[in-house]
C-alpha cells in the first residue's frame, strides 16, 4: 500500500507540471513569460500541497478527498482562465482538456503498476505518455486550437466544454474515485475503451474547431474585400471625376487665357485676381498625385498621404508598381491599407519629431516586396502563431493581421517583423 500511496504521489506531482506545460502551450498568454511563470510556480505549490493533504492527513476519508479534488479542479482550471489573453469558453475548453491529458498518464501509471508491480516502470511510462501525448498535440493541433482561440465567432462555445467534461467525470468515476484501479483491475478494459473513445472525439473535435475558424475567416475576408472594393471602386470614380474635370478646365483654358487679356487692356487687376484664384482652387481640388502605375494601389497610397498629413507623420515612399500586377489587387490593396493602419495608429503616438514612416513597396514579375518602418512608442506583444503584432484594443481589433497574414499564405510568401531601439519594421517578400 505504500508503494501504491508513493505512485500516487509521485504521478500526481508529474500531472501538475504537464497540466500547466499544456496549458500554457495551448492558450494565448496575456502576461509576460515572467508573470506567467510565477502564476503557474504558485498553482503548481497550491495544487501539490492540496494532494499531499488528501493523501497523507485523511488519505481514508471519501469526502475530504472528494473536496480537495474539486478545489484543485477550481485551481487548475482557474489558473489557465488567469494566464489566458481570452478568458471564455474555448480557454475553458482548452483547460478541460489539459485536465484530460494528465488523466490519461495517471491512468496509463496504474495500469503499468498493477500489471509490472514495478514502481519505476509506472512512473517511467507515466511520463514518457505524457511526453508523447505532448509533442503529438503540439505539432499537429497547437496551431488549430490557437487560432481557434483567436478567432471571434458569433457562437459562444460552451457546448464544446460538454466533451472534455463528460470523458473527465467518466475517467474520473472508473478510475480514481471512489474506488481505484488498483482496487478494481477490471475496469482497466473501460479505461482502455474510454480513451480510444475520447481520441476519435478529439479528432472530430479538432477537425470541426478547424472547419470552423476556416469558414469564419473566410467570412469575415469575403465581407472586408467586398467593402474595401466597393470604396475602391468609389475612388476609382472620384479619380476619374477629377481627370475629367481638368480636362474640362484645360479646355477652358483658352477662353480664361482671352478673359484675361481683356480685362489687362481694361486694367481689371482685381478680377484677373478672381479668376487666377478660381483655376488655381479647381486645380488644386482636381489634383491627383501618382505614387505608382497600378490605380487601385495608388489610390490605397493616396489615402494614407492624406492620413499621415492629417497626423503630420513623414511618410516616405520608394514605391515600384507597374499598372498590371501578378497578384489579386484588391487583395494586395487591403493588405497594403492594413500594414499602413497599423504603422499610422503606432506612429502618431510616437514624438513629434519621431513621427515617420518609411515603406518600400517593389512588384516585379518575379518578386513583391513589403517593406515598412514605423516609430513605436509602446510595447509590441507578438502572437506565438505567425510571430505577427497583436492588437491590445480588445475584441474585434486584430483581423487586420490576420488578412495580411491569409495573404501571405496564399501567396505563398514570408513576413519577417521584429522591433529594436523604438523601431518597428515588417517585411513582407513573396517570389513569383
Amino acid at each position: 500500500m505504500t508503494d501504491v500511496l508513493y505512485v500516487k504521489n509521485i504521478s500526481y506531482t508529474m500531472s501538475h507540471i504537464f497540466f500547466l506545460v499544456f496549458v500554457y502551450l495551448f492558450t494565448i498568454p496575456r502576461y509576460s513569460k515572467k508573470r506567467t511563470l510565477v502564476i503557474c510556480a504558485l498553482s503548481f505549490a497550491f495544487t501539490t500541497a492540496m494532494s499531499q493533504l488528501k493523501m497523507i492527513v485523511l488519505p481514508d476519508n471519501a469526502l475530504f478527498y472528494f473536496i480537495i479534488t474539486i478545489i484543485q479542479i477550481i485551481a487548475a482550471q482557474l489558473t489557465g482562465l488567469l494566464i489566458s489573453e481570452r478568458r471564455n469558453a474555448k480557454t475553458l475548453f482548452v483547460g478541460l482538456s489539459a485536465s484530460n491529458y494528465v488523466l490519461v498518464g495517471s491512468i496509463i501509471a496504474s495500469i503499468l503498476y498493477i500489471f509490472t508491480d514495478d514502481i519505476i516502470v509506472s512512473l517511467t511510462g507515466n511520463l514518457l505518455a505524457h511526453i508523447i501525448i505532448l509533442l503529438i498535440f503540439y505539432r499537429k493541433i497547437r496551431t488549430i486550437i490557437l487560432r481557434f482561440c483567436e478567432r471571434d465567432m458569433e457562437k459562444n462555445g460552451w457546448e464544446i466544454c460538454l466533451i472534455p467534461i463528460f470523458f473527465y467525470c467518466a475517467f474520473s468515476s472508473i478510475a480514481f474515485f471512489p474506488y481505484t484501479l488498483y482496487d478494481h483491475p477490471e475496469n482497466i478494459l473501460v479505461s482502455i475503451f474510454l480513451m480510444i473513445t475520447m481520441l476519435v472525439s478529439y479528432v472530430v473535435v479538432i477537425h470541426y474547431l478547424d472547419s470552423e475558424t476556416k469558414y469564419v475567416t473566410e467570412l469575415w475576408k469575403n465581407a472586408v474585400l467586398k467593402s474595401y472594393a466597393k470604396g475602391l471602386e468609389n475612388q476609382n470614380y472620384l479619380v476619374k471625376q477629377s481627370e475629367q474635370n481638368l480636362k474640362v478646365l484645360r479646355h477652358d483654358m483658352r477662353h480664361y487665357s482671352m478673359m484675361i487679356d481683356s480685362l489687362l487692356d481694361q486694367g481689371e487687376y482685381d478680377e484677373i485676381r478672381n479668376i487666377t484664384g478660381h483655376i488655381e482652387e479647381v486645380v488644386n481640388d482636381n489634383k491627383i498625385k501618382h505614387y505608382c502605375e497600378n490605380l487601385i494601389i495608388n489610390i490605397v497610397l493616396m489615402n494614407m498621404a492624406e492620413y499621415a498629413a492629417v497626423f503630420s507623420i513623414a511618410l516616405h515612399l520608394d514605391v515600384l508598381i507597374p499598372t498590371h500586377i501578378p497578384v489579386n489587387e484588391y487583395e494586395f490593396a487591403l493588405t497594403l491599407a492594413n500594414l499602413f493602419e497599423n504603422a499610422l495608429i503606432s506612429a502618431k503616438q510616437a514624438e513629434p519629431a519621431k513621427k515617420y514612416i518609411d515603406a518600400k513597396i517593389h512588384c516585379t514579375e518575379e518578386f513583391l516586396l513589403v517593406d515598412m518602418a514605423n516609430e513605436c512608442a509602446e510595447e509590441i506583444h507578438f502572437d506565438p502563431i505567425t510571430g505577427l503584432p497583436k492588437s491590445r484594443r480588445g475584441k474585434g481589433h486584430g483581423l487586420g493581421m490576420q488578412s495580411v497574414q491569409d495573404f501571405c499564405s496564399e501567396m505563398g510568401g514570408t513576413i519577417d517583423c521584429y522591433c529594436e531601439n523604438n523601431r518597428f519594421r515588417i517585411i513582407l517578400y513573396v517570389k513569383f
